[in-house]
């Protein structure tokens, strides 16, 4: 491929790149949890990131290693897990870039020699085959890359990797306009979609002809930068140069020295080396071609003078070793630049740095210290001594260098001049030999600092109690303004725009309780609004009855005495006469019971009996339903001797067909057998007699297990003929512990509880479970880690079920983090209880922010954390916040989640009550339990505080008006942690693989997930739990492989310590035999048996093979096989919306084609002919109808049109026939649902967008799932799933946080960053339905088997605490605090003392508290009178405004409140928008000019804020490395004169890193728009993020200015969904949320400002409701 061509196929690769830009998703990387999980970061994108930062000038290399650490830090801290890749081609890239050539290979040294981090350097480049089976191996989440490089060959580098990532599955992050707050780093995020790896297969030689011909021109241009520099030499010359010096230095120096001499006297001494040589090039040039010679001297600069630039290198690095960081930030800055005539000699320079590092490994066996490889130059340094030397010593300024650092500089130039060796290089003294001005002569060559002048500084004096309490240790030692200074002074003039003077901005606002729309109004008695009320009733307990079959129970208030259940009773020591009585009526009532089911079994037991001998199978299932509803242990007895009797003598029989047919035997038989033996000698041994015994011991003989038989009846043993040919026959030929485990693995018994708790009326609960009942008798808190559908919601009931029984005020609140949850938990709570609550009141409310009913008026509250966080923090809730009984926290992991993780902190913060907070995955429990106990305490000393005072205002005899029942209830301050860690059911793992177009499923044994290191490092993962089946597996795979094991026999199944004799072996101790052989696998590898332990895990290993297909094509036959395994219902996991429907459509269709395919020839015509028929009849009982009723006579022919009727109905049926789907078409079970209820679940979605397709797939038994879905719509999929009439779902994660959708198997159908160890472990956790299912199937469909290894054996992340205070949070509590019911409580929750009255619009600020700092920004617009000078309407006395006022409005708002950012560098795109403008523009002047005065206002003041609490920062921190922590702290220098001269600019550097002060950086920098994060000192603890700020404009790291999306103005202009689509390149479902939530924004406001304002006409409360109106319009048209 020539270059031309090359070149017009990399601009199609960079289109493709571009065009995929605006889709890219603006998100966290660090998913929701997703820090357990390794990534890759490009080394090359990340050194162009950090070179290319403002801050950073050219030449600071200790500056830029300090930003490169600073981005790395910031990973590590929040969990990252990665590498960092450098390939080898990509230093081809550098070739006009002289001075980033050896800065790159000193970073990749640095990182590999001074860091942990894992630095990876040996692929050559993308496209080799060796980085590609290592992308397959390590399976990355994402790569982080550029999206641009310094030019454009560099930037088709980065599109090749981008590319070539898409192609392997790997999805992509740019690192360019990342920002980070506590626990986040959000970045665009651009996943590998279908079509970009299909583009790289389509194209693949044409992507691998066209980067050889890049890197081969790069290579060329190399050659010829190389040779303008050191001409005839070649490369491999140089690096012969190059080694030659480092030899000869090991001569010189041989006790070793550090990277920073080394460098300098090496590369000083070949660059003056390589320079003579140009010259001498240059001479002999010139005179060949006889041309004036004194022009190229005049050219070039003197081999002298380049020696004394030299010796000014040796000083400034001499300066380096002995100056502390404190003292070098503090160097004048000088901005001249260096004069041209020095650039070849400078560019030679570089060269040779970059050849010296390159060699460094000769330097192996010498005592090299690298530690400063990331302190090589720094240029400001040395542009300051050349400054003094030409100007100011020749000036007469003549300064000391002092001893020490005269000598070491001497000792490096006679180095210098010993390396040279081909000419004299003069001595160290004196430094200028020459008058030659290496700077330009710039007018103002030193920057000057101190004209940047600061504003005075020091806090506001606030008096407040909190604040002195809270912070005032911290505050005795910062300074405070004077109370006359004009700072303060200024602050009460406050006077606002003349239009607001009908404005009540202090007016409290309505919350957004009240603007939450109602169900249907509470209080009316309108016939209307009783139906509908009832109507949500009954479905409600409809939908509660699919979640769980428990009848309602009714529930009457009543006093509850405190219970201790824990001791039990000490008996009297006589009974009563009245004891005796209730006895003996006990007893006489269990003996009619007795004989009821003696009944009812002889009536049953003949058809069960005959049954067992037709087909054994399913006459155990009916044996089963009866054992499930029989209430007699002494009848249970009878039924299992039947059910074993018959099990015996079908295996007899079975094994008999077997000798004669030579088959295998159908061991499920046998299993049977054994599950009768166990259920008799588990559950009822007391009731067995000697016969049964008898009875069962021949049964073992049957099987082959003699000495259990023994153990049991020796009598029947010895006395038995069983001949031992026959033995052979029957024999399973197994011993009985391996069958055990082998073939029942789910089969074994679990360990019970057999003691009823009084509690408890419905089960008998486990030990974990009563702990958790003895924490809500107790009034307790308490953390419930257990695992899904383990039983830990139970607790969740009882407690509502406690403060139900209690009185009829105690409210108890349920947090769900999601709507779908809400609701569900709300149909629970419907069909669970019912409760008659006097005055109007409600057992169950719902508040979310689409709808409420009965929220302040319930005993229950179901709600979503925002929306309790609103009630909590609103003035006047206060009296219904101290009702708050329990606070229930479902799924509590979501404290360490992307959206909204803050307020479930607020929330566990701010709660008085005792609270239960579950989840089923944290893997810090301990952690958060110390964390929540904390708070507990300070409740605790703060209720004391309260209560002493409210007791001294009563003997005052004051009358405290608090809640009558406030501290009635005396509640534990305790919180507990409840562990329970066992699943119910097993849970086996496969892969599903594909064979010639078929699908097969490989078995994945947990443990082929390890590595020997993973063991070592962490041991095996607490909840990687083997089933029995996979124990043995792992036992035979340990023995084959090492044949000497000493522990085999002790090990081996039939000889372990607790299977020892035991006819019954339960789960607990097949867990004890898991454990033991985990523990024996761990010894191999401590103590030496790695190797063995390798084989044994390697052997585990399914041998799965892909094949080349596409996999979606092949999801409708994965669903046809489990069907045919009859492994449904299941869910089907996918990660994105179109992919959730797609494949459930496809389903649907294969069904479809299915059916086509195999109808009979003549049914189609035979369904014609019937419909014409049909149609026929139809018409002529209309007609007939139509006769009847003009002549008003009784109908004659009354016979006649009933035949008509009934020949309709009939032909009817046989349509309906004719075209029903039959059950081999369908996965619905019809037999599941009624029609009654299949009818009312499909009329609720008939008006519902997606109510038809729903409708449809459900009648073949298939249903979607995901967050677009109206609840509605959801209900469907969940109630038909829930009954068994749908059996297939695809879905998205929102399945997993915790709705009730239990099933069969659960498929990982794609792959995905969301697909994490923690959503695994949710989604996994939904197979196994308790009480159907014994063992749960997990199925991974089209996922890389590294990443199912990642999945299996990745803990699941630790919950951190974020910062969660904002500007906007701090005004509520102020509005808490000085409108509140409660000033004391307010003031408790340390939000401010009762004068603290918030000013201004303060309620309107705090109440568009989701968009801060855009609520601020608004208010200030308004205070202006901005709103008031644009909204102007059509004419004078109209209250309409034209369209172009509304546009205007509209583009003002998208920039406020609308804010999606596109990458800068789909700017380059050349696209043709159709519809929409897509690049939002800029704010309107006189707004544009207002948000930089609030901008300007902001900093300053945060600047001062940063300037004050400055000497808060640890120093000693601030002087180190964050990763290397290689330290610059030092003593200052004062033996020179020169230095103190040189470093005096000490003035203006107190708030910013002196990393960042080296480049010339200053406080005053602070002020400058987007100031970067590591610019301030990092150990204040302050992040910019909290900053309430908005830039018009964002410029990413590159200085490129990133584009807003303008999809809000866009739509409101042209009102198109499919628009957003095209051009703004938005997801539908994503662009339909961000609309809504646009709308609602403008609703809120509009509200806001009419109940703000009282004047009916103003023009800003019009024009928004105008714009409000129209807006939600168009989005309903939509």
């Amino acid at each position: 491929m020539g270059l031309k061509e090359c070149t017009v196929f990399l601009k199609k690769i960079s289109e493709l790149v571009l065009n995929e830009m605006p889709k890219a998703d603006y998100s966290s990387i660090f998913n929701d949890f997703a820090e357990s999980e390794f990534f890759l970061i490009d080394g090359d994108s990340l050194l162009v990131t950090c070179f290319c930062e403002k801050s950073l000038k050219q030449g600071q290399e200790l500056h830029f290693f300090y930003l490169v650490e600073c981005y790395l830090m910031d990973l590590i801290r929040k969990g990252g897990q990665f590498a960092i890749v450098f390939f080898k081609d990509a230093e081809y890239a550098y070739f006009n870039f002289p001075e980033i050539i050896p800065l790159r290979t000193a970073l990749i040294l640095h990182l590999q020699q001074n860091t942990t981090i894992d630095v990876l350097t040996k692929f050559s480049g993308c496209l080799s085959q060796e980085w590609e089976i290592f992308l397959e191996k390590s399976c990355p989440y994402f790569l982080i890359v550029a999206d641009e490089g310094l030019n454009n060959l560099q930037t088709y580098l980065f599109n090749f990797l981008i590319i070539q990532s898409w192609a392997m599955k790997v999805n992509v992050v740019i690192s360019s306009g990342q920002e980070s707050d506590i626990l986040r780093l959000y970045a665009f995020f651009m996943p590998s979609k279908l079509k970009n790896q299909e583009f790289l297969k389509k194209n693949e030689q044409k992507i691998e002809n066209a980067y050889k011909t890049l890197i081969k021109h790069l290579e060329e241009c190399r050659v010829l930068v190389l040779a303008t520099l050191f001409g005839n030499l070649k490369w491999k010359n140089i690096m012969e140069e190059t080694c030659e010096t480092i030899s000869l230095l090991k001569q010189l120096w041989p006790e070793g020295s550090d990277i920073r001499r080394v460098l300098c006297v090496t590369s000083c001494s070949m660059t003056l080396r390589m320079y003579y040589h140009f010259l001498e090039n240059r001479r002999k040039t010139a005179s060949d071609e006889k041309t004036n010679i004194q022009k190229v001297v005049n050219n070039c600069l003197t081999l002298q003078e380049m020696e004394d630039l030299c010796k000014l290198h040796c000083l400034s690095v001499v300066f380096l070793l002995h100056l502390p960081l404190s003292q070098r930030a503090s160097t004048r800055v000088i901005i001249s630049p260096w004069i041209k005539d020095i650039q070849t000699f400078l560019k030679m320079k570089k060269w040779c740095e970059y050849f010296i590092l390159h060699n460094i490994n000769i330097f192996e066996f010498w005592n090299l210290n690298l530690i400063h490889l990331c302190d090589l130059s720094d240029e400001i340094l040395l542009k300051n001594i050349a400054f003094y030397y030409e100007n100011e010593n020749v000036q007469g300024l003549h300064l000391n260098l002092g001893n020490v650092i005269a000598k070491d500089y001497e000792h490096l130039w006679n180095t210098v001049s010993k390396l040279v060796r081909k000419f004299d290089v003069g001595k160290p003294f004196p430094l200028r030999m020459t008058k030659l001005h290496f700077l330009e002569k710039n007018p103002l060559p030193i920057k000057d600092i101190s004209k940047e002048k600061m504003p005075n500084l020091g806090f506001i004096p606030v008096s407040s109690e909190v604040v002195h309490e809270f912070v005032g240790d911290i505050l005795k030692d910062l300074p405070f303004l004077k109370s006359n200074d004009p700072i303060v002074t200024s602050l009460v003039k406050h006077k606002e725009f003349d239009e607001l003077v009908h404005w009540h901005s202090h007016r409290l606002l309505s919350d957004d309780h009240d603007r939450t729309k109602c169900q249907f109004d509470e209080k009316s008695r309108n016939p209307y609004y009783l139906k509908s009320a009832q109507k949500y009733y009954v479905f409600q307990r409809f939908y509660g009855n699919s979640l769980e079959s428990v009848s309602s129970k009714l529930i009457v208030t009543q006093a509850i005495k405190p219970k201790n259940f824990s001791e039990p009773k000490s008996k009297k020591a006589k009974e009563t006469k009245a004891e005796i009585i209730t006895r003996e009526n006990k007893k006489r009532l269990l003996a009619k019971e007795e004989q009821k089911e003696e009944k009812k079994w002889n009536v049953l037991s003949f058809s069960i009996e005959e049954e067992l001998k037709e087909n054994l199978n399913s006459g155990i299932k009916n044996l089963e339903d009866f054992l499930k509803l029989c209430k007699s242990n002494l009848v249970k007895v009878k039924v299992e001797m039947v059910g074993l009797t018959a099990c015996l003598k079908a295996w007899k029989e079975h094994c008999r067909g077997q000798e004669k047919g030579k088959t295998t035997k159908d061991l499920s038989i046998a299993v049977q057998m054994m599950r009768r033996i166990h259920s008799l000698m588990e559950k009822y041994p007391e009731f067995l007699q000697e016969a049964d015994l008898q009875l069962i011991a021949r049964c073992l003989q049957y099987l082959g297990f003699d000495e259990l038989a023994n153990s049991l009846s020796p009598t029947e043993v010895a006395g038995d003929d069983i001949k031992e040919k026959k033995k052979n026959i029957y024999s399973v030929g197994i011993g009985p512990v391996r069958f055990q485990l082998q073939y029942m693995g789910h089969y074994l018994l679990r360990d019970e509880r057999k003691d009823p708790d009084p509690r408890v009326q419905d089960f008998i609960p486990d030990t974990w479970q009563r702990e958790l009942l003895d924490v809500v008798d107790n009034n307790e808190s308490a953390v419930i880690v257990a695992p899904t559908s383990s039983g830990k919601t139970y607790a969740s009931y009882y407690c509502m079920e406690k403060v139900l029984k209690e009185s009829d005020e105690g409210v108890v609140v349920y947090v769900a983090p999601t709507k779908a949850l809400v609701n569900q938990v709300a149909a629970t709570v419907y069909s669970r209880y019912t409760k008659n609550i006097p005055n109007g009141g409600s057992l169950c409310g719902v508040f979310t922010r689409e709808y409420r009913h009965e929220t302040l008026n319930s005993q229950v509250l179901i709600t979503v954390p925002a929306c309790l966080e609103i009630l909590l923090l609103a003035p006047h809730r206060q009296a219904w916040v101290k009702k708050i009984r329990y606070v229930i926290f479902d799924e509590v992991h979501c404290l360490g989640g992307e959206i909204g993780a803050e307020i479930w902190e607020h929330l566990l913060v701010m709660i008085r009550c005792p609270f239960l907070a579950l989840s089923a995955t944290i893997s810090n429990p301990e952690h958060l339990t110390e964390w929540l106990q904390s708070i507990k305490w300070y409740w605790k000393q703060t209720d004391s505080i309260i209560e002493k005072n409210n007791a001294s205002k009563r003997n005052d005899g004051y009358r405290a008006n608090f809640h009558k029942d406030y501290l009635r209830m005396k509640q534990s301050y305790k919180v507990r942690l409840v562990l329970h860690g066992e699943r119910y059911n097993d849970l086996e793992k496969h892969i599903c693989s594909v064979k010639h177009g078929e699908i097969y499923f490989d078995h994945f044994h947990p443990c082929a997930a390890l590595t020997t290191d993973h063991i070592e490092r962490y041991g095996f993962p607490s909840d990687l739990i083997l089933s029995p089946r996979e124990t043995v597996q792992l036992y035979d795979t340990m023995f084959e492989f090492w044949e000497s094991w000493p522990r085999a026999q002790e090990l081996c199944p039939e000889k372990f310590l607790h299977f020892k004799d035991k006819i019954v072996i339960k789960k607990l101790d097949a867990r004890k035999y898991e454990e033991s052989l985990k523990a024996e696998l761990t010894n191999w590898i401590k103590n030496g048996n790695a190797e063995e332990a390798k084989m044994v895990l390697r052997n585990l290993s399914p041998n799965s093979a892909f094949g080349s297909e596409n996999m979606e094509k092949m999801f409708p036959l994965l669903v046809e096989k489990l069907r045919k395994m009859e492994k449904l219902p299941a869910l089907f996991f996918l990660f994105k919306l179109r992919d959730v429907e797609q494949n459930a459509l496809n389903v649907s269709t294969f069904l479809k084609e299915k059916q086509e395919r195999e109808r009979p020839p003549q049914a189609d015509k035979e369904a014609h002919v019937m419909a014409n028929k049909l149609r026929k009849v139809k018409k002529s009982i209309e007609n007939q109808k139509a006769i009847d009723e003009k002549s008003q006579k009784k109908p004659r022919k009354m016979d006649q049109s009933l035949i008509r009727e009934a020949e309709y109905n009939n032909l009817l049926k046989i349509l309906e026939k004719n075209l029903a789907i039959s059950q081999e078409y369908t996965y619905a079970d019809r037999k599941a649902v009624d029609t009654e209820t299949l009818k009312m679940v499909f009329d609720r979605v008939q008006h519902s967008m997606k109510g038809g397709e729903l409708k449809a797939l459900a009648e073949r038994g298939i249903g979607y799932h995901h967050r677009s879905l109206s609840f509605r719509e959801k209900q469907l999929v969940e109630i038909l799933f829930r009954k068994g009439f749908i059996r297939v779902v695809t879905a998205t994660g929102t399945l997993a946080l915790g709705i009730n959708m239990p099933c069969k198997s659960v498929v990982f159908a794609q792959n995905s960053i969301y697909l994490d160890a923690l959503s695994y472990r949710q989604m996994s956790g939904r197979a196994g339905r308790r009480g159907q299912d014994l063992m749960g199937d997990v199925y991974f469909f089209n996922i890389p088997e590294p990443k199912i290894e990642k999945l299996i054996k990745s803990n699941v992340p630790e919950l951190r605490g974020q910062f969660p205070f904002r500007i906007s949070l701090i005004l509520r509590l102020m509005l808490l605090a000085s409108k509140g019911d409660d000033p004391e409580d307010a003031k408790a929750k340390g939000y401010l003392d009762q004068e603290g009255n918030p000013v201004g619009f303060a309620g309107l600020v705090s109440h568009l508290h989701y968009h801060e700092p855009s609520n601020l920004v608004f208010v200030s617009f308004l205070v202006r009178g901005l709103f008031h000078n644009l909204c102007q309407p059509t004419q004078k006395g109209s209250k309409h405004f034209s369209q172009d006022v509304m546009e205007k409005l509209v583009l003002v708002l998208a920039n406020l409140f609308g804010r999606k950012y596109l990458p800068a560098k789909f700017q380059d795109a050349t696209v043709k928008f159709y519809q929409s403008k897509v690049f939002l523009e800029a704010l309107p002047e006189d707004f544009g000019a207002a948000l930089n005065e609030y901008n300007m206002s902001v900093t300053k003041d945060f600047a001062s804020f940063l300037l004050i609490v400055s000497n808060l920062a640890d120093m000693k921190q601030e002087y180190q490395l964050p990763v290397s922590k290689i330290n610059f702290t030092g003593k200052e220098y004062e033996d020179s004169q020169l230095v103190s001269h040189l470093m005096s600019c000490k003035e203006g550097k107190v708030a910013i890193s002196p990393f960042v002060c080296l480049s010339g950086n200053s406080d005053s920098d602070l002020l400058q728009p987007e100031t970067p994060e590591h610019v301030i000192l990092r150990t204040i603890g302050i992040s910019h993020a909290q900053v309430p700020v908005l830039w018009s404009q964002k410029i990413d790291g590159q200085g490129r200015r990133m584009p807003l999306n303008a999809y809000a103005l866009d739509f409101y202009k042209h009102g198109s969904l499919i628009g957003l689509v095209q051009d703004n390149r938005m997801n539908e479902g994503d662009a339909y949320q961000l609309l809504k939530d646009f709308s609602l924004t403008i609703q809120s406001i509009s509200v806001s400002l009419r109940e703000l304002c009282e004047n009916e006409e103003d023009n800003v409360v019009l024009a928004f409701e105008q714009l409000s109106e129209t807006f939600s319009e168009k989005l309903k048209k939509v």
